[in-house]
Order: structure tokens, then C-alpha cells, then sequence
């Protein structure tokens, strides 16, 4: 068994305003860090493209309709005032949400232990109609929906340590009572979602806000107390996780102060959930973290111990 790295050089396409956070060089950044010799292990997969089905699964045809409407034919177009759009936009999200699903194939089809999507642009805060927060399509929530239903598993875990509450996700699986969903974020931050007091329909919704300026310490503690007692008891079938590091002192979207270690650290206690309920299957896409060197430095470490517990 190994890790597979998933990605297309089409996620490239997505282009955004000059000093935008969300730009191409974040995977270039992330394919560089990846690219030593430490990683040679990695089997690296292309992207397919997802299908329209595949997006149904959390969005309704009218959301995908006017998303394709949306796209320029030159330039650029913005959905919001942060979240835009170019002519290899749409492209560059369906091979995202294809590297998820191919991702899902590959771990539950025994080919990988795990795998790790290196995706752009991100997709935990586009909720099933509204496109927002630099996401297009809810990629993660989508990977749940699809194992469930297409896989036939009976209960799916998703965790998210990105820096921004995944209110995207957190739409697309508010009813779905065979997924568990635990983010851990900054509050106050935008999108301002994310209250301890939201949890689901289905009381499958843990949501841990952490105050500005939390240190590891901090986070690695309500990880210890609020999550992984939750993802135990739930024994998923399959972990999913938005991988966000934009947690880390240096992004300069936010206020936390999360360091490399910690990424890693966590990285090892989810695999620990994986290893003990679902034989090891674990699946990660890149979400957020905006400095470029933060961001290298936190993949490596978090795609090495992907690589150590799946070999």
C-alpha cells in the first residue's frame, strides 16, 4: 500500500486578480515541495474530469447551470467580491472535484491507503447554491455523498482544520445523517458561521471555534477533547479531510498560530481514527493557506505522514 498525490495541471487554469490569495502558485508551491526525492514513493494520478452527476450529488442543476453562464469567454468575472471566475475556471474545479472522487475510488479500492488531493480552487465554502469564499464546488461534501451512495458505505467522517469555518460543507451535509462533519476554526472570521451551538440535523455537526491567536497547544487539545471522542464514537467507514493551512502563524488571511508540527501532529491522530475503524482509508484535499512557504512546508509534512501511515 501507498499515497497517492492526485492532481491536473488544469487546476492551473483557474486564474484569479493580480494579489488575489487564491493564485496558481499555491500548487506550483505545492508541486515543488512535493517533487523531492523524499516523495518518490508517491503514486502520482492525473485528475479525471468530474461529471455533471458527480456535481448533482450537492448541487441542484439550476447552481450548475448558472455557474457554466457565469464563466467569461475572456477575463475575468466575479461571482462576490472575493470569489471569481476565468475562461478554465469551471475545467479547473471539475478536475478538483474528479481528483476527490478518484481519490475515493483508489483508497476504497484498495489500490492506496490513502491519497491526498492537491486541488485548486478550494471548495469546503461553496454550499450546495451559492458559490463563495474563493469555492466553486463543495468538493468534500460531494466525496461524502458519492462513497455513501456510490460505494455503498454507512457512515462517512469529515474533518476540517482549515483556518475558515467549511460552511459550504457543512450546508451540503447539514441532513445527511450518515456523515459525521468537525471543523475547527477561528471565530471571529469570516464567513462568521461555525458556533459550537450548530450541530446539524442529525446531531452530526462539531463545531470547535478557536479564539484569535490560539496556539498549538490549544488546538491540539480541543482536537483531543472535542473531535476525535466524536469521530471514535461515530466508527466511520471512511475519513475525509479538508486539509487547510492557513491555521499556520504566517498566512495573512487570519489570526492563529499553528506551525508545521501541529499540521503534522494532527495529521497522525486522524490517521490513529483511520487506522482503528476503517482499516487506515483516508482521503485529503487541499483547502486553504495563502503563504506560499507556510503552505510548501505544511504539505510536505502532512503528505510525509500520509505517506509513513500508509506504508
Amino acid at each position: 500500500m501507498t499515497t497517492a498525490l492526485i492532481t491536473h495541471p488544469d487546476v492551473l487554469g483557474h486564474l484569479t486578480p493580480p494579489g488575489h490569495p487564491e493564485r496558481p502558485a499555491r500548487i506550483e508551491a505545492v508541486q515543488a515541495a512535493l517533487a523531492g526525492p523524499a516523495f518518490a514513493a508517491l503514486l502520482r494520478e492525473p485528475a479525471p474530469l468530474a461529471g455533471q452527476a458527480d456535481v448533482l450529488r450537492a448541487h441542484p442543476q439550476g447552481y450548475l447551470e448558472a455557474l457554466g453562464a457565469a464563466i467569461p469567454k475572456s477575463g475575468l468575472a466575479a461571482l462576490d467580491p472575493d470569489t471569481y471566475v476565468s475562461p478554465g475556471s469551471l475545467r479547473g474545479a471539475l478536475r478538483g472535484l474528479g481528483a476527490n472522487l478518484r481519490a475515493v475510488d483508489m483508497v476504497l479500492g484498495g489500490a492506496v491507503q490513502n491519497a491526498f488531493a492537491a486541488v485548486r480552487p478550494p471548495g469546503h465554502h461553496a454550499e450546495a447554491r451559492r458559490a463563495m469564499g474563493f469555492c466553486l464546488l463543495g468538493n468534500i461534501g460531494i466525496a461524502a455523498k458519492y462513497a455513501l451512495d456510490h460505494h455503498g458505505l454507512a457512515r462517512v467522517a469529515v474533518v476540517d482544520f482549515d483556518v475558515h469555518h467549511g460552511n459550504g460543507t457543512q450546508d451540503i451535509l447539514w441532513d445527511e445523517g450518515r456523515a459525521l462533519f468537525a471543523s475547527t476554526h477561528q471565530m471571529p472570521l469570516w464567513p462568521f458561521t461555525g458556533a459550537a451551538e450548530e450541530t446539524g440535523a442529525h446531531d452530526n455537526v462539531v463545531n470547535v471555534p478557536l479564539p484569535i491567536h490560539a496556539d498549538g497547544a490549544l488546538f491540539r487539545a480541543e482536537i483531543e477533547t472535542k473531535v476525535l471522542p466524536r469521530l471514535a464514537a461515530f466508527d466511520p467507514d471512511l475519513v475525509l479531510v479538508s486539509a487547510g493551512f492557513d491555521a499556520h502563524a504566517a498566512d495573512p488571511l487570519a489570526q492563529l498560530n499553528l506551525g508545521v508540527e501541529d499540521f503534522a501532529w494532527v495529521t497522525h491522530r486522524l490517521c490513529d481514527i483511520a487506522d482503528a475503524h476503517c482499516g487506515g482509508r483516508l482521503v485529503s484535499t487541499l483547502e486553504g493557506g495563502y503563504d506560499l512557504d507556510a503552505l510548501a512546508a505544511s504539505v510536505a509534512a502532512h503528505v510525509m505522514v500520509l505517506m509513513e501511515r500508509g506504508s
